[in-house]
C-alpha cells in the first residue's frame, strides 16, 4: 500500500491514541514543503497552534521566522512539525505515553518526507529524536548522523523568549544549518 500525506492527515484528525483528544480543539498536523530536504521537529503544539491546527504561529513562530530568515531560510522551503500532535494542557512536558502514541504519526511523516537534515527544536524532541541524555546546553549544534540523515538540535524558540541571551547561539546554529544543507546537496 502507497502511503500518502492526505492518509496521514486523516489518521491524525481521527486519532484517539491518548487522552489528549479529547482536550484539543484541533491537531496539529506538520506544515511545509512536501518535499524538503529539511525537517524542524519540536515537541508539542502550545495555545495557538492548538487554535489553528498550524505549527509555529504566535510569538514562537515569528521568532523561528526571524531566525530562519537572518539564515537565508524560508518557511516555504522547509518542513515544520511537533513529536505530539496535540496541546498538553497547560503548555506541560508530554508524558511519555504521549509520545509514545504520537510517534509512529512523526514517523510516518519522516517516511513521506526523506530529509536529509533534522533539527530538533528544544530538549524533549532531541532527547527523544537523537538521544534520551542529550543536553541541550552542551550539545546545541553538534552533529550526528542516522540513515542518511544529518540530525541536530538547537533552543526551542519559547527559550528565546524567557531567555534572550539565546538569540545569538540559536542564530549561529542555524547558520550552520544552512552550511549543512549546502553539504549534504552536493
Amino acid at each position: 500500500m502507497q502511503y500518502t500525506w492526505n492518509d496521514l492527515e486523516q489518521h491524525i484528525a481521527s486519532c484517539t491514541q491518548c487522552p489528549l483528544c479529547r482536550s484539543r480543539r484541533r491537531p496539529v498536523i506538520g506544515r511545509g514543503n512536501y518535499q524538503a530536504d529539511l525537517m524542524l521537529i519540536a515537541e508539542a503544539p502550545g495555545a495557538q497552534e492548538d487554535q489553528q491546527g498550524i505549527p509555529f504561529v504566535g510569538r514562537s513562530g515569528e521568532l523561528l521566522d526571524k531566525l530562519l530568515l537572518e539564515c537565508g531560510l524560508d518557511r516555504a522551503e522547509i518542513y515544520i512539525t511537533n513529536i505530539l500532535k496535540c496541546h498538553p494542557p497547560g503548555n506541560r512536558d508530554p508524558k511519555e505515553e504521549e509520545k509514545r502514541a504520537c510517534f509512529p504519526y512523526l514517523k510516518y511523516e519522516t517516511f513521506l518526507l526523506k530529509p536529509k537534515i533534522i533539527v530538533c527544536l528544544g530538549r524533549v524532541a532531541a532527547q527523544r529524536i537523537i538521544s534520551p541524555d542529550f543536553k541541550i546546553t552542551r550539545q546545541h549544534g553538534a552533529w550526528t548522523h542516522r540513515k542518511d540523515c544529518a540530525l541536530t538540535a538547537t533552543y526551542h524558540p519559547s527559550a528565546i523568549l524567557r531567555d534572550p541571551s539565546k538569540y545569538a547561539i540559536v542564530k549561529e546554529d542555524f547558520c550552520e544549518v544552512v552550511k549543512k544543507r549546502v553539504e549534504v546537496n552536493r
